[in-house]
């Protein structure tokens, strides 16, 4: 009998980001697919001042996330692809990835 292997889901790589003109010290990307870690993803800033980060995620799905700015205050993506209610009164952004 041949040996099974369990193969490990593949990835896509999914860029975020917030424009330069955001103010804050740290950003950080936190969602369902980092259990709303704010230690999980930590934005950069790039060349021009825009916040990035790319984390690679599993297609098929829809993932909730919000940008928690210098550990105090939650920002929206600009551009969601939808916004959903969350518990706490407010939206969080959706991604989907295919």
């Amino acid at each position: 009998m041949p040996a099974k292997r369990i193969l490990k889901a593949k990835t896509v790589d999914v860029a975020f980001s917030l424009p330069a003109d955001v103010t804050a010290d740290t950003v950080a990307l936190c969602g369902e697919f980092n259990e709303w870690s704010p230690e999980a993803a930590q934005l950069q800033r790039d060349d021009d001042g825009t916040w990035l980060a790319t984390v690679a995620l599993e297609p098929g799905h829809a993932y909730r996330y919000r940008y928690h700015l210098d550990g105090e205050r939650w920002e929206n993506a600009w551009e969601a692809e939808n916004y959903v209610p969350n518990p706490y009164g407010s939206d969080d952004s959706v991604v989907v990835v295919v």
